[in-house]
């Protein structure tokens, strides 16, 4: 009877295991403001499992982490890491195919998406958000941001897809000549880099800065969420840079069914419909419903380099930004 009754209980054990998905993403994806409370109410009751989140401080700090845990890594997904870093993960081997058909989605055009390692659930470009009971009249371009006098708060690009992003962004207007200059002009107005995006905005709303970096997206949250027009993103004339962020499928799970039904999950109407309102990020789909505040944002024209050529000029730009600040 005892033999009966280990091996039921072992059974029942395997079980559940099967029945379990760790995904591991940012700290303010799994934030009780974030997407990922509906995001996991919402998978679960279409999958019969347990959906778990394991978070990390920002994009980079998920890659760095699977890279270092590698076959190691109890990760079944990754979610949060962006177009800046995929090719860098692919020749890492981190990730395997997802399956998804990409006819079965209306992705929006301007994604030009088709990878086979990466499904892409958001996405927004980099902005320099101010409070408008602060700044009476903001800047209209970076070179004019440089030049102010105005304090500023943003993210290390080594830890942050933000804070990265701003490294691209810096890169695309000044090229390898002017942007240690620019690095340097920056850092006489800069108050605190900090690692993550979630710590500089709660710096920034305290009064702290007059720019923080974030996503012309940002003040959508303020007007739905808070009803209050106050926060703007500054439109620059140089353009913007984009961010995709991505989902992909660690190469180590076990789970490659439910992996995949996750991410296809993604792209679900349902869960493009969470995202925006949770995510303060522009849905992939271009069938779904935002509201009227998404509508008043700014609508920037996109600079910036591919995929590859980050991979290729990443940890140059890195060590020019670290050389310019450190002077």
């Amino acid at each position: 009877m005892k033999k009966l009754t280990l091996a039921a209980g072992l059974a029942l054990a395997g079980s559940l295991s099967a029945n379990e998905l760790t995904v591991y993403t940012y700290s303010s994806f799994t934030s009780d403001w974030g997407p990922g409370p509906e995001i996991k109410s919402a998978f679960e009751a279409q999958c019969d499992c347990t959906l778990n989140f394991v978070s990390s401080d920002d994009g980079v700090s998920l890659l760095n982490r699977v890279r270092l845990e590698g076959m190691n890594t109890q990760a079944d997904v990754v979610l949060g890491i962006d177009d800046a870093l995929i090719e860098e993960a692919r020749d890492l081997s981190l990730f395997q195919t997802h399956g998804v058909n990409w006819d079965d989605y209306p992705l929006a055009d301007d994604l030009a998406w088709s990878d086979d390692l990466y499904v892409p659930f958001d996405y927004g470009y980099f902005a320099f958000v101010y409070d408008t009971e602060v700044i009476d009249s903001p800047v209209t371009s970076m070179a004019e941001l440089l030049e102010s006098d105005a304090d500023i708060i943003y993210q290390d690009p080594r830890t942050s897809t933000v804070g990265q992003g701003l490294m691209h962004w810096m890169q695309a207007i000044y090229g390898d000549d002017g942007v240690a200059d620019a690095w340097a002009a920056l850092a006489e107005r800069t108050i605190t880099v900090t690692q993550g995006w979630s710590e500089s905005y709660g710096m920034f709303q305290e009064g702290e800065a007059d720019y923080v970096l974030s996503y012309t997206t940002s003040p959508a949250y303020h007007m739905v969420a808070e009803d209050t027009d106050r926060y703007q993103a500054a439109a620059f004339s140089e353009g913007h840079v984009a961010q995709i962020e991505v989902a992909a499928i660690s190469a180590y799970t076990d789970q490659e069914e439910l992996a995949a039904e996750f991410l296809n999950f993604l792209l679900t109407h349902e869960a493009q419909e969470i995202l925006p309102v949770t995510n303060w990020m522009l849905p992939v789909r271009t069938d779904v419903d935002l509201p009227d505040a998404f509508g008043l944002l700014v609508t920037p024209e996109r600079i910036g380099y591919s995929p590859s050529e980050i991979r290729d000029n990443r940890q140059a730009w890195i060590r020019n930004w670290r050389n310019a600040v450190s002077q």
